[in-house]
């Protein structure tokens, strides 16, 4: 009877250890939204995803009272950078003028804005083991 308990201790507590999360939660939180209009699309990536397109996780939040937080769960270790873009239109992407300047807000990680697109090196941060919050500015 004692080795059949401790058999099914071993078993949960396996199971138990495998359903954790590996990875950090990262949340982001952008407070400056000039207005409620749309929503902000937000992603996290590598120097590989970078100005490319998707990233490696993506997410849309509602916008309320010019607010918006996103948590990307479960991200491993290593370098990202976030890009964020306050989509009015919901056209899915972000907007032009004619002379290539943006229509829409946007910002990245760390805060950076420089004159033309944010650059991977300036927006990276590192994750390791523990939960990180950021602010993000349009």
């Amino acid at each position: 009877m004692k080795k059949l308990i401790l058999t099914f201790v071993f078993a949960l507590t396996t199971i138990i250890g495998f359903a954790q999360n590996s990875g950090t939660n990262i949340t982001v939180t952008i407070d400056n939204i000039k207005n409620d209009n749309g929503k902000v699309l937000i992603s996290l990536h590598t120097t590989d995803t970078f100005m490319k397109g998707k990233g490696l996780m993506n997410a849309q939040s509602e916008i309320k009272d010019g607010k918006i937080t996103v948590t990307f769960k479960d991200v491993e270790p290593g370098e990202y950078a976030l890009l964020a873009v306050h989509d009015e239109n919901e056209n899915k992407r972000m907007d032009f003028r004619d002379n290539g300047m943006p229509l829409e807000s946007y910002g990245a990680s760390n805060n950076v804005m420089n004159f033309g697109p944010p650059q991977f090196e300036d927006a990276k941060f590192t994750t390791a083991d523990k939960n990180l919050e950021m602010n993000i500015r349009f």
